[in-house]
């Protein structure tokens, strides 16, 4: 029996034509397409049946799954009750025990090789992953399962993506991230990390799948460029002040209360891809340093183990153009001053080979002459 599509699933529901369009709109804008691109989504609504998806949980304390439901553009009820066929989810669906278990094996069995799985959390390695145990088996054994016959990967957060704080040294459980457990190397693997990822780049990730039914371009470390290809602090509001060398010195000095640069006191902005300065949360409403808190880099690998989150990045450079411009003046001049006098010392070499070089010319002549 053929899968709804996500147009038939809103007829059915009474969204109106009208509304269907102004989604899709709405989607492309979220995804950073040009307009012309609302009418590709447009049709793919239209025709393509919905996603099956499997969403498996691992250790992980859930925070993906409360950012994906704060969804706007596109609200997540659509995503789940019309643009994919969210089959298993243990945090939201209504079943439970070993009638919810049965639907992964019904899942698998029906959409065997056309499903996506979509995995919260890591499984621990140690002790053949006792330490995760799901429906009376190891996480570790279901999330292989399900993987040998899914079409392709969704690691959500940075727990799945990079094994996060449940990997931290010394990593006692052997918390791994989801492309590095034995077997599922081979299979095409897209990571979503944050801690959480913001909603809109979950469900934006979705949308692009179901609309060009393919995984958005992928930057060396496997996430999507339309999300991580920007550093925050390029597109940061206090950007101006990191430029001009003005910082907040301590939380709730005058430069914090002025909203200069929280550089200082920890942001980890300069070295962090993501889309926070830019898509923003809770619908576009603020992020972290808009708050007044430095970026802690949660979508970075490694960034639990990278010391404390108010320690000052040390290799960042910045150029002061209104705080420093008296030393950058001075800088300046020392640098010309420095060219002129290796220009001279460069001619005066220059001259002493010359001469040297005439000498010995002059020398030769006098003894072929003799």
């Amino acid at each position: 029996m053929a899968i709804e599509t996500f147009y038939d699933v809103m007829r059915r529901q009474g969204i109106t034509r009208r509304s269907f369009n102004k989604f899709c709109s709405l989607t492309a804008a979220a995804l950073g397409l040009s307009p012309a691109h609302a009418q590709d989504i447009r049709n793919a609504m239209e025709t393509k049946p919905r996603i099956p998806v499997l969403w498996l949980h691992g250790l992980e304390c859930t925070c993906c799954s409360e950012s994906f439901i704060r969804s706007a553009h596109p609200l997540a009820k659509d995503v789940i009750l019309s643009m994919i066929s969210l089959d298993y989810d243990d945090t939201i669906m209504a079943a439970a025990g070993e009638q919810a278990e049965a639907i992964i094996a019904e899942t698998i069995e029906k959409y065997d090789g056309n499903f996506i799985l979509a995995v919260e959390g890591n499984p621990p390695l140690n002790q053949e992953g006792m330490s995760c145990i799901i429906g009376g088996r190891p996480f570790l054994e279901q999330l292989k399962h399900a993987a040998d016959h899914c079409k392709a990967i969704i690691s959500w957060g940075s727990c799945a993506s990079w094994g996060c704080v449940q990997a931290a040294r010394p990593n006692p459980t052997q918390a791994t991230p989801v492309h590095k457990v034995p077997g599922l190397a081979d299979k095409p693997i897209i990571k979503v990390p944050g801690c959480p990822p913001i909603a809109e780049v979950m469900t934006g990730v979705i949308s692009y799948i179901l609309t060009f039914e393919r995984f958005p371009e992928l930057d060396n470390q496997g996430r999507p460029k339309m999300f991580y290809s920007q550093r925050i602090h390029d597109k940061c509001y206090r950007r101006p002040h990191f430029d001009a060398g003005q910082f907040v010195e301590e939380f709730d000095d005058e430069g914090a209360r002025k909203g200069y640069c929280l550089y200082k006191v920890g942001c980890k902005g300069p070295t962090t891809y993501n889309a926070c300065s830019t898509v923003r949360w809770n619908g576009g409403l603020s992020f972290p340093i808009q708050a007044g808190h430095g970026c802690i880099g949660c979508s970075e690998d490694g960034f639990w183990d990278k010391g404390s989150f108010y320690e000052r990045l040390s290799d960042i450079q910045g150029f002061g153009i209104e705080a420093d411009a008296d030393q950058i003046g001075g800088t300046a001049a020392a640098a010309v001053g420095a060219g002129v006098i290796a220009h001279a010392a460069a001619s005066a070499v220059k001259r002493a080979r010359s001469g040297s070089s005439s000498a010995s010319a002059d020398t030769t002549t006098t003894h072929e002459d003799a």
